[in-house]
């Protein structure tokens, strides 16, 4: 029964490790069933079909057999694990491919100045102590962690290219080969298909995997063209390109409806309109997944993002930080009507899990709200990742989900909104107990073990059960424990990972960077460019002999503009126009501004500005989310004064003003409209595209997924801390709360209206 049966004598496991996993792989080929790949995990034969021997008994049991459905398997191996193993499978945390050079500003290494790796220089070694914004932990290297501490989750946070990335997944699987039983390693990493600046623990990686627009230009192409084929091919390339690469599962996409503008996380949603979310996630959860029934074992694992909503931010205040702890709802039923629809098909196609925000719903700040039964939610004041109410009767019963939680990094640590009083063991016992499966950004095994021991050990007869929790709830037992392992090892047998954990480097290669789909991609950026104003029908630019052109960049700091002006020069002077450095001189000058405010991971000291400005000043706020009478400056462009200069040179010249503005927030465009002749909006789109716009190689077709506000008065706090315009409604349906002496003759107030007398509000966009 035994065939190919190895030698798992240490010995030869550290000759195994000293070499690339890529380089020996053994496959077996099964008609009409899956592949099974191996390096040193033995495989049996029975009824003339190869199987892998997960526990090496040589006996073939429930969980080998690939014919078997994949919560059965899960539920008979989880049965035979130890404990020490369950609990490796309910943490994830950050890990990385080895690496000479420096992440997020930390030097290489590990935090004793060493930096050491594995033999095959892909396992990063190193011992990391207190190097994550989410929580501080003593990291162990690749290697322990996996072989002696069992972890099997993993989240990766680094961009390396298509081979690298391979080859370290592979020396994973193979780190977890004869390991008592065999179970893959997942890992997880936040998207990496579209364009946009770095940010730790959000856009962490551009310009490997094949790059469309940001999600909100994808969202304008589609709603453009009126074609959610674009977010369904958008998803087959993400599943054909990870699945070749071994990445199986995605810490995207996010369902959140934009409502308050001022929140950082909007570049990451696709809009306002809940049902233009729910749409495109009706394409892209089963092109991502690989069916509308759920996973399969060519695709790639979902996890949308963040329930029950995470737009309904107080002023923005991010989650993050203690003044953005709440989620308001200031308009009644607006959690049902808006917030939760974008997560329907997560739901309906069986989306692999779901990730709740940090965040913990207001009652005192909030209208009354329904759940999909109809009856008044049960408002419970903790974070939604520790919420009964929301994950087990909201999001489960009600709503019908049927996948596993994964939490949102943090919670056990910084952003354990509500259940302060609670410390680490107890709050993954909480967390568990109340439905999550898999525990972001936490290295707590030994914690996990606390939590099961006060149990029975006798802790609480010398200390005290925190106020408002039973025993029961702050104690993790084998029954919730082993829930939550069986949900998370199903998804891994569904993607078929026990069979076939392996990938070829050279097949990561070629459907990644020689992919097709780099073409499919410079498409939407195109489709993603919206023609905001075209005054005298400036575009497109077709007499391009004789003339000057003026070319400068505006990003939020003066460096990064000198920088990216140079950049832009170089870009322009390839479209065979004459340049020139004096502005006065030009017929045309395009002013190119990509505004950013605030830090995601430092918190401001006020609002999040979505003004175009440069050293206003405006208030501080405190941490109750109230203004203070201090102030402080703001700046999203640096010198975007200066564009009232270069227009006001340009037009006594004779010349045109052609503005982009790259929109990743709502911009107020109050200083930089008026200056211009045409106006275009891109959603962290290339250059290139808008360059195709101008020089009438394309016609714009895209349509704003959100609105822009008009100015500081519709979205102004009072003192009290709240706004004028409810923060938990898109900007489409804000001017029906405003005050009518707010509102122009065509009862507008709310939306930002230029000079031609044109709403920038969701569903505009010009054509030529």
């Amino acid at each position: 029964m035994i065939k190919n049966r190895m030698n798992t004598d240490l010995s030869i496991l550290k000759e195994r490790y000293s070499m690339k996993a890529s380089e020996q792989i053994r496959v077996f080929h099964n008609e009409n069933g899956p592949d099974i790949t191996t390096v040193s995990q033995p495989v049996i034969e029975a009824d003339g079909l190869t199987f892998k021997d997960i526990d090496g008994s040589g006996e073939l049991k429930v969980f080998d057999d690939w014919r078997v459905d994949p919560e059965t398997r899960a539920k008979a191996l989880a049965k035979e694990m130890s404990t020490e193993e369950k609990l490796g499978q309910i943490f994830v945390t950050s890990r990385n491919p080895y690496s000479t050079e420096g992440f997020m500003g930390r030097p290489a290494g590990g935090s004793d100045g060493k930096n050491i790796s594995d033999e095959t220089g892909l396992l990063d070694e190193n011992i990391l102590e207190n190097v994550s914004i989410f929580a501080g932990y003593k990291l162990p290297g690749t290697t322990e962690a996996i072989r002696q501490d069992r972890m099997r989750n993993f989240i990766l946070r680094t961009n390396p290219d298509p081979e690298r990335l391979t080859d370290w997944l592979n020396q994973l699987q193979l780190l977890a080969e004869n390991n008592d039983r065999f179970i893959p390693v997942m890992v997880t990493t936040n998207s990496r298909n579209e364009n946009g600046k770095f940010v730790f623990g959000m856009n962490e990686s551009t310009g490997v995997f094949p790059t469309w627009p940001g999600t909100m230009g994808i969202a304008a192409a589609v709603l453009g063209e009126n074609n959610t084929g674009i977010a369904k091919e958008f998803g087959e390339a993400i599943r054909k390109e990870w699945n070749a690469a071994g990445l199986r599962k995605g810490y995207m996409y996010m369902a959140d409806v934009v409502s308050d503008p001022r929140w950082q996380r909007i570049y990451g949603t696709f809009g306002e309109n809940p049902e233009l979310i729910e749409s495109i996630f009706e394409e892209l959860v089963p092109a991502v997944q690989g069916s509308k029934e759920g996973v399969t074992t060519d695709g790639v694992s979902l996890t949308i993002k963040h329930w029950p909503g995470g737009g309904a931010r107080e002023n923005g205040f991010d989650p993050h930080y203690k003044e953005g702890q709440w989620n308001v709802y200031q308009t009644e039923n607006s959690l049902e009507n808006y917030h939760t629809k974008g997560f329907g098909p997560a739901v309906r196609y069986n989306a692999g899990s779901i990730m709740p925000y940090y965040a913990k719903p207001s009652k005192e700040k909030s209208a009354s709200q329904v759940g999909k039964d109809g009856k008044e939610i049960n408002w419970i004041p903790v974070g939604f990742a520790f919420n009964d109410y929301m994950i087990n009767d909201l999001l489960k019963k009600q709503h019908g989900f049927k996948g596993y939680i994964n939490s949102d990094s943090g919670i056990i640590d910084n952003m354990g909104w509500g259940v302060e009083a609670l410390d680490r063991a107890e709050r993954i016992a909480l967390a568990v107990n109340n439905g999550v499966d898999l525990i972001s950004e936490s290295y707590g095994i030994e914690y996990a073990k606390e939590a099961m021991a006060r149990a029975t050990n006798g802790y609480y007869d010398t200390h005290p059960i925190p106020e408002g929790y039973t025993l029961e709830q702050i104690t993790l037992g084998d029954e919730a424990l082993t829930r939550a392992v069986e949900r998370t090892l199903t998804e891994k047998f569904a993607l078929g990972m026990f069979e076939n954990p392996y990938r070829d480097p050279k097949g990561s290669v070629e459907a990644i960077t020689e992919s097709d789909d780099w073409a499919k991609a410079m498409n939407v950026h195109r489709q993603s460019v919206v023609l905001l104003k075209n005054k005298n029908n400036t575009l497109p630019v077709v007499e391009t002999e004789g003339k000057l052109f003026y070319i400068e960049g505006f990003d939020q700091t003066a460096e990064a503009s000198e920088k990216w002006t140079a950049a832009l020069r170089e870009e322009l002077a390839k479209e065979n126009v004459t340049l020139t450095d004096d502005y006065a001189k030009a017929d045309y000058a395009i002013l190119m501004v990509s505004p950013q405010s605030g830090n995601y991971f430092s918190a401001t000291k006020g609002l999040l500005e979505i003004d175009l400005c440069d050293k206003k000043v405006v208030a501080d706020f405190s941490e109750e989310g109230k203004p203070l009478e201090t102030t402080h400056e703001e700046t999203t462009a640096a010198g975007i004064d200066r564009v009232k200069t270069i227009s006001e040179a340009v037009h006594a010249n004779g010349g045109r003003v052609i503005g982009t503005l790259n929109i990743t927030m709502p911009w107020m465009p109050g200083n930089l409209e008026p200056f211009c002749d045409a106006l275009l909006a891109g959603f962290d789109t290339y250059t290139s595209a808008y360059y195709d716009v101008i020089f009438n190689r394309f016609a714009p077709v895209g349509k704003m997924p959100i609105t822009l506000s008009k100015n500081d008065e519709v979205i102004a706090v009072n003192k009290d801390g709240v706004c004028i315009s409810h923060n938990d409604l898109p900007g489409y349906a804000k001017d029906a709360y405003l005050p009518e002496e707010m509102k122009d003759e065509n009862g507008k107030a709310y939306a930002y209206r230029d000079s031609e007398g044109n709403y920038y509000e969701y569903g505009f966009g010009l054509r030529f």
